[in-house]
């Protein structure tokens, strides 16, 4: 090997090295301030833990593997908040190891490097962090697919298509978004020849029956639970009515600029618009490879959001191709790009910095005016101890909500709570997993205490009871003035009324008097 190689070498593993280092640091910053954070589980992550104490192939809302990694981590670490959103920084700290090798096979380590940094320091990333949540779990897989493909891509053995196989199988139980990458794969097979020719053979279709293989327990779970987590991801989609929502489209669109960076998004589309103009001018094709693993998400959600809504989340996945691809743009051509990239990471390391001091700080968001913002994981555990005060306090043989995110706060904190949690049946069938776990029994003859959060629900339970009487109310607060209030009521003799279309409508009506009259 000439000199000029070995010097090449010789940088190629400083980047690598490099990228480790930047991970392995950045991840144990943010599993020491994880173990310092003073906040309670968002109501997401309760119902998660909820699942964890009752390990299945399948959940309402969603695919089983969240439930089991934090069963894991609780198992060897203990039941604490800190267990259980542990596994969040582990899973992206191995999506930016697997961009890291990714840009290194795409390109050179030094782009592999890049994509790592691009990755863990958007602004979406240290939010995630602090959280568990199913996009971290699901991109791990998604990245991990991806460098298996382009491994298989570029001539790689049955070790890269047995990778593949799992890594998309292992996806499908983390989040259905994996559909996406199939979307892509499709697409690729379309348009980019050695993905083609990679794919289309016997270790393609090995790749996929191992994927199939790891997805069959939950479809069989699925459909021995009459498709709830199928049925429930649809009906999120939330379809119906005007098709016109140029406000959700822009709300979306803002969210993604928000969440992946200014200049690194408008750098991403830029990326999309060059690499479709010019498809095969680029790269080997590698631009517009990557294009196929991103834009297609980006689309399809901008359509939903435009169509109905779109939480800014539900277009993750965009970002790991997404990227591999940036990197590539911004390391190349003029040194402008160079600080461009350099310049937007800062951004996002500060306004990460500032996040994560807001969120260790109450007193801090307080000043800054974000308390709001923190509501929602802040004081359940006083929240509880008043609930468990007042149900402890009575003769009550079960204890009923009507908001599920309560009850799984709850499940989570109220151990001291002596009678039996249930949930009030909103609808006329399971909405949620408590609905369809702990629903208070049709001819449930008990003595409960109501703790009720939703003002408007209060007149539809009163209904349900033969006795409904006012036992007062819990303020607890939550920061910055506001606070979380519940009614309690005492109720006996539970005669749950049909939810037929009359009574909807006729409750429909009601409410709409009611909110037209400033009731809440």
């Amino acid at each position: 090997m000439t000199e000029a190689g070995h010097r090449t070498d010789s940088i190629d593993r400083i980047w690598l090295r490099a990228g480790l280092a930047f991970i392995t640091v950045l991840t144990l910053t943010r599993i020491i301030l994880l173990s310092l954070s003073p906040v309670d589980l968002y109501p997401d992550e309760a119902q998660y833990w909820v699942w964890s104490q009752n390990l299945d192939w399948g959940y309402f809302s969603k695919p089983p593997l969240i439930a089991w990694v934090i069963s894991a981590s609780t198992s060897l670490l203990g039941v604490t908040d800190f267990a259980i959103r542990l596994p969040s920084n582990i899973f992206h700290a191995f999506t930016g190891l697997f961009l890291l090798l990714a840009g290194s096979r795409l390109d050179a380590p030094k782009t592999g490097f890049w994509a790592a940094v691009i990755y863990l320091t958007m602004p979406g990333a240290w939010l995630s962090a602090g959280i568990i949540s199913t996009d971290a779990i699901l991109l791990t897989f998604w990245s991990g697919a991806l460098y298996a493909l382009i491994r298989l891509r570029q001539g790689g053995g049955w070790a890269s298509a047995i990778g593949l196989g799992v890594a998309v199988g292992l996806g499908f139980l983390a989040k259905y978004a994996i559909i996406y990458f199939v979307i892509g794969t499709g697409l690729a097979i379309a348009l980019d020849p050695p993905a083609r020719r990679a794919l289309l053979s016997l270790k393609g279709l090995v790749a996929g029956l191992i994927a199939m293989t790891f997805l069959l327990p939950n479809m069989l779970w699925n459909a021995a639970n009459d498709f709830a987590t199928v049925q429930h991801t649809a009906d999120n989609a939330n379809w119906g009515g005007n098709y016109f929502h140029f406000d959700e489209l822009a709300d979306f669109l803002g969210a993604q600029f928000i969440g992946y960076g200014p200049a690194l998004f408008g750098t991403l589309l830029a990326g999309f618009w060059l690499a479709l103009k010019r498809p095969f001018a680029m790269d080997g094709n590698n631009r517009l490879f990557l294009v196929l693993y991103s834009l297609p998400i980006l689309l399809v959600v901008s359509a939903q959001a435009f169509i109905s809504r779109a939480h800014a989340n539900w277009a993750a996945a965009t970002y790991v191709a997404a990227s591999l691809l940036v990197a590539l743009i911004l390391m190349s051509g003029r040194p402008w790009r160079r600080w461009m990239l350099y310049v937007s990471v800062a951004v996002s390391c500060m306004v990460g910095i500032v996040f994560t001091s807001v969120a260790m700080s109450p007193p801090l968001a307080e000043t800054l005016g974000l308390s709001n913002a923190f509501k929602r994981v802040r004081n359940w555990e006083e929240t509880a101890t008043a609930v468990a005060d007042a149900a402890n306090a009575g003769d009550y043989d079960g204890v009923v909500f009507d908001d599920r995110n309560v009850f799984h706060e709850m499940q989570r904190y109220g151990s001291s709570i002596e009678p039996e949690l249930f949930m009030w049946q909103r609808f006329a069938t399971p909405h949620n997993h408590a609905d369809q776990t702990w629903p208070l029994p049709l001819d449930y003859a008990g003595r409960v205490l109501v703790v009720s959060h939703r003002p408007l629900d209060t007149h539809r339970m009163r209904e349900d009871f033969e006795t409904f009487e006012p036992a007062g109310e819990i303020r607890i607060p939550v920061g910055g003035g506001r606070e979380r209030v519940f009614t309690l009521w005492r109720a006996e003799g539970h005669q749950r009324v049909e939810r037929t279309p009359e009574y909807e409508t006729r409750w429909a009506e009601e409410d709409a008097l009611r909110t037209a009259a400033g009731e809440n």
